[in-house]
């Protein structure tokens, strides 16, 4: 296995691992609130889920972009392509901005979506709002998304 796919298959970790770590970190934020909410107010479980779940897209759109390095690479196919030092740091760069992004994206996220989950707690007609000012800190995760997806389909094999 040539050290260009080596350096291609740690941008594909990479930008998995650390967009899954900002999500993980922003649904439990999100979660706590939420739990203390709930056993006060059981009823607006439904409400409060959504706010909850908002954080953990990041990890799905890190996941994304590791399988798109790792079908153009050939990596799932069982078949890696023999690539260059400088192929395999394109690939690596390319996951830079979802990973770097949704790492901090999905952390801010969790903790807006914990203020929103508690202000839902005190007026449920609120949760609406909530989900609005969460979602403004999806358009940042939205947009390292599209970078890292213009950045593979950029990339020459």
């Amino acid at each position: 296995m040539s050290t260009g796919i080596i350096i291609a298959i740690f941008g594909a970790a990479i930008c998995a691992a650390l967009a899954g770590i900002g999500s993980a970190y922003g649904v439990q934020c999100a979660g706590q609130a939420a739990a203390g909410v709930c056993a006060e107010k059981p009823d607006l479980f439904g409400k409060l889920l959504v706010l909850q779940a908002l954080p953990g897209t990041q990890g799905i759109y890190g996941f994304l972009v590791a399988v798109l390095i790792m079908v153009q690479t050939g990596v799932i196919s069982g078949a890696p392509v023999d690539l260059t030092i400088q192929q395999g740091l394109a690939y690596l760069f390319a996951g830079l901005p979802i990973g770097i992004v949704g790492w901090w994206s999905g952390i801010y996220q969790g903790k807006t979506a914990a203020a929103s989950i508690l202000m839902t707690g005190k007026d449920p007609d609120a949760s609406a709002k909530g989900i609005t000012m969460t979602a403004l800190v999806e358009t940042y995760a939205i947009l390292a998304l599209l970078v890292s997806i213009l950045l593979l389909f950029g990339i020459k094999i």
